[in-house]
């Protein structure tokens, strides 16, 4: 495997807990989550030349409420 580059990355407070919630929900190190985000988005850039999907500012169909209990 080929060695990994180390980088500094501040981040504000509030991603840095919206990250770490994320990895402990995916069950990874908030390094892990970061890379995994950034290998995904250099993915879908790859596939299809653009950094986001053209629906990102679409409505989610999620229902919230479920969540809340």
């Amino acid at each position: 495997m080929a060695a990994k580059k180390q980088v500094p990355l501040r981040l504000s407070e509030k991603l840095y807990n919206d990250i770490a919630a994320w990895a402990e929900d995916d069950f990874r190190s908030v390094n892990g989550q970061i890379e995994y985000l950034l290998t995904e988005c250099v993915k879908q850039r790859k596939k299809n030349g653009k950094y986001v999907s053209d629906e990102i500012d679409a409505p989610l169909d999620v229902d919230v409420e479920k969540f809340g209990k």
